[in-house]
């Protein structure tokens, strides 16, 4: 009998040493998320934001890339926010980026190391969205930006945030296609803007309507690439829709009635 006690004392240590190694792996994982994400700098942007009401409280992470992490925060009237910050140690931003910041003739002056990419980049989508926005194109709002965070509206509710139509296809998706050709519109005619990289993957559903966010890419119609960017949005719509059993016009149709 006292054996078996042995062995069961035994077995109790050994996982109690687990769970140990384990929140010990997990609080050194986590630390150096933070470290990575809330240098010094970043810091001192959070505290500005803090300190001028912009932001009242931040919360978890809801969404994390390569290049940045969007957190849930709150100002001080209890909305929602989504706070997002680029990494300025992101090794492979430049390599994907450049293409969309040069020819863009507001950001002809941006010095090529990485943190002013970076730091370029949150300006530029901060821009975007200003200028989607006045043009009554549905994307999040833009509240502020500084360094390499930026802080905008949050899509969704309580720290979770909208589907995108990748996740969650819509029950109306013809009503939804036809909202984003007439977003598309707005976007090239009155914000002069390309999204430069719209697909199912970048379109959330709220409330039934799409929203469209990750504008950092997205370019003046001025651009070299701008109309290669435009065909190339207009085809990724269309084959999503397609697949959902909308009948959709052809990319030479859409681009003329966008165009003009």
């Amino acid at each position: 009998m006292s054996k078996k006690i042995q062995e069961k004392l035994e077995h109790k240590e050994k996982l109690a040493e687990k769970r140990d190694r384990m929140l010990r792996h997990d609080f050194s994982a986590e630390r150096a998320v933070f470290e990575e994400v809330f240098d010094q700098a970043t810091l001192m942007v959070i505290y500005d934001f803090l300190n001028n009401g912009i932001l009242y409280e931040l919360h978890g992470v809801v969404n994390a890339g390569k290049e940045a992490r969007v957190y849930w925060g709150k100002d001080k009237d209890g909305n929602d926010l989504a706070v997002k910050i680029y990494l300025t140690t992101a090794a492979e931003f430049r390599k994907g980026r450049l293409k969309y910041i040069e020819g863009d003739h507001r950001f002809k002056n941006v010095k090529r190391d990485t943190r002013s990419l970076v730091f370029a980049w949150a300006q530029k989508e901060f821009k975007n969205l200003e200028q989607a926005y006045n043009a009554k194109v549905r994307v999040p709002k833009p509240i502020a930006v500084k360094d390499n965070v930026l802080v905008m509206e949050f899509i969704g509710k309580g720290g979770v945030n909208a589907p995108s139509l990748k996740e969650h296809p819509p029950s109306n998706a013809e009503k939804v296609y036809k909202l984003l050709l007439t977003y598309l519109h707005r976007l090239y005619c009155k914000a002069d803007l390309v999204h430069g990289d719209l697909s199912e993957y970048n379109i959330m559903l709220w409330k039934g309507k799409p929203v469209i966010i990750d504008m950092a890419q997205a370019v003046p119609t001025s651009h070299p690439m701008a109309q290669f960017f435009l065909n190339r949005d207009i085809e990724n719509i269309n084959r999503f829709f397609v697949r959902l059993g909308v009948e959709v016009l052809s990319t030479g149709e859409i681009y003329k009635r966008i165009v003009g």
